[in-house]
């Protein structure tokens, strides 16, 4: 078969004193998620959603935070090391789609450098990178601002 879809999902906890890396663009805020990587929660999800299109595992399998060698890593690291498997497979990426759920800070201003810094790595346009944001209405760890979440789904072709 040479079309493959594949989705990813990432969760991470907030917290003060950590910055707050989204799509590899550090965003301003009082809180960052906390992780064993920079917790680029937009990334982790883009990566599980490539690796599970050709059911090569998720990012804690091949970048486990038992690893000293991913501590504090910056995720746009993982994403094109993540690239590079699909690549390897002879796969090439056709489009993203990724929704982020958070409800502050607002992220609407950042979207275009996030949308370039993905299309980078990914090898394609920016036109193939769609990122969403929504907020749960002040429901939940979301709403309470605990936490924060991403989903993103690729459709890859083989070249």
């Amino acid at each position: 078969m040479s079309i493959r879809i594949g989705q990813g999902i990432d969760f991470h906890q907030l917290v003060e004193g950590r910055d707050l890396w989204l799509g590899g663009v550090k965003i301003p805020h009082t809180k960052g998620a906390l992780g064993h990587s920079d917790a680029d929660v937009l990334l982790h999800a883009i990566c599980d959603a490539l690796l599970g299109a050709l059911a090569l595992g998720d990012i804690g399998t091949h970048f486990p935070d038992t690893s000293n060698e991913f501590k504090n890593i910056d995720s746009k690291i993982l994403l094109r090391r993540s690239f590079e498997l699909i690549k390897t497979k002879g796969y090439k990426v056709i489009n993203l789609d990724a929704t982020l759920c958070l409800q502050a800070p607002k992220i609407k201003p950042y979207v275009k450098q996030m949308c370039e810094a993905i299309a980078s790595i990914l090898e394609i346009t920016t036109d193939d990178v769609s990122i969403k944001a929504t907020t749960t209405e002040q429901l939940g760890f979301v709403g309470r601002e605990e936490g924060l979440f991403a989903q993103a789904v690729v459709l890859l072709n083989r070249e």
